[in-house]
C-alpha cells in the first residue's frame, strides 16, 4: 500500500523540513514521507487536491509567522482561498473546521548562516527567501554593503544556487551547508538573536476525526485560528463590534492581521488567533455572536503549540 506524503516547502535542507519532521513526531506520522513542494501555495494546494489518501499528500507543513517579519502572506492568503465558510449554527457541528484544518503548531528557532564556496569578501551577490533577507537586513548592510540582494523561492534553494560560486553567498541553515557542502563564512547572521519562526500542520477535515472539546478548562497550550470578513464593513465601529465577542467571554485574542481580500480595494479579511478549543462552551457562544457580523466566517482549527528550546537549535 503505497505511504502518504507530508508536503513542505523545499529543497532538502530548508526549516521547513526540519519543522516537518517534528511536527510528523508529534502527531504520530512518522510512517509519512516527507515531500519538498516548489512553493507554499505548491504545498496546500496538493493538500487539497489530492484529500489526504494512501500515496497522496495528506498533510502539509507550512510557516505562518515571524517574529521579525510578521505574518508569511502567501501562508494566510492561500489558507482563505482553499478553506470553506464555517456551517450554518444548525449544522452537526456548527462553527467547525471545513475543508483544511490545522491540527499542530511548532515554534521554531531560526539561526541564519551565510553560506558559500568561496571567501565572504569575494561575494557581491546574496541570495535567499525574502523573509531571510529581511530577517538579516542589518548584518548584510554592516558586513556586505556593496552586495545585491536577490529572492528566491526558499532558503534551501539559495544554497543549492551558490554552490561552486565564488561570488555568490546564500542565507540559510547549517543543515543546508552540509546538503550542498558550503562553507559557513557567517554565523549566526538574523539581526535578531530571539528570531523565531511559527510552522502549522494543515490536514484536510475529511481525513480526521474530530476533535472533542478539552477535559480541562482554560487549556491556554490550544489556540483557535479563525478568518472572517465582516458583513457590514464600511458601518463605524464594525470591527471593534466583532472583536468583543471574545471579549465577553474572557477570551484572549493572541493576534490579529488582515490582509486585502482581493475582491475590490478596501475589503479586507482578517484573521485571529484566540486562546482556547473553539468546542469550548464559552468559545462556542462567542461564535454564536460573531456569525451574524461576518459575510465569511472560517475556522481554522484548534491545535496546541509546541517551542523548540534554542539550545536545541545552536551549534558550534
Amino acid at each position: 500500500m503505497p505511504v502518504p506524503f507530508i508536503a513542505f516547502l523545499g529543497p532538502s535542507g530548508t526549516y521547513a523540513e526540519a519543522a516537518c519532521r517534528q511536527l510528523a513526531q508529534a502527531q504520530g506520522l512518522e510512517d509519512h514521507t516527507p515531500r519538498s513542494g516548489l512553493s507554499i501555495q505548491h504545498v496546500l494546494h496538493q493538500l487539497k487536491a489530492d484529500h489526504g489518501g494512501d500515496g497522496t499528500v495528506a498533510a502539509a507543513v507550512v510557516p505562518v509567522e515571524n517574529s521579525v517579519q510578521g505574518g508569511v502572506t502567501a501562508t494566510l492568503d492561500t489558507l482563505w482561498s482553499l478553506s470553506t465558510a464555517c456551517c450554518p449554527p444548525d449544522a452537526p457541528d456548527p462553527y467547525g473546521p471545513q475543508g483544511l484544518e490545522i491540527v499542530r503548531g511548532l515554534v521554531l528557532p531560526i539561526r541564519h548562516a551565510l553560506l558559500g564556496s568561496g571567501r565572504m569578501e569575494d561575494i557581491s551577490e546574496v541570495i535567499s527567501h525574502p523573509q531571510a533577507l529581511g530577517q538579516c537586513s542589518t548584518w548584510l548592510n554592516n558586513h556586505l554593503p556593496q552586495a545585491l540582494q536577490l529572492p528566491t523561492t526558499s532558503t534551501a534553494e539559495a544554497a543549492r544556487m551558490v554552490k561552486g560560486s565564488r561570488f555568490r553567498g546564500a542565507i540559510a541553515s547549517l543543515d543546508a551547508a552540509g546538503e550542498q557542502d558550503l562553507n559557513v563564512l557567517a554565523y549566526p547572521i538574523n539581526d535578531e538573536p530571539n528570531n523565531c519562526t511559527r510552522f502549522l500542520l494543515v490536514r484536510p477535515v475529511v481525513a480526521m476525526e474530530r476533535s472533542s472539546p478539552p477535559s480541562a478548562p482554560g487549556d491556554h497550550a490550544v489556540i483557535t485560528s479563525l478568518c472572517f470578513s465582516l458583513r457590514q464593513r464600511d458601518r463605524p465601529g464594525a470591527l471593534v463590534e466583532a472583536l468583543q465577542v471574545f471579549h465577553g467571554q474572557s477570551l484572549n485574542m493572541s493576534r490579529i492581521e488582515s490582509r486585502p481580500a482581493k475582491t475590490g480595494l478596501g475589503k479586507y479579511v482578517f484573521f485571529v488567533d484566540v486562546e482556547g478549543h473553539y468546542q469550548a462552551a464559552p468559545f462556542q457562544k462567542a461564535l454564536r455572536n460573531l456569525y451574524p457580523t461576518c459575510e465569511h466566517l472560517l475556522n481554522f482549527g484548534s491545535y496546541p503549540v509546541m517551542t523548540v528550546p534554542p539550545e536545541t537549535i545552536e551549534r558550534p
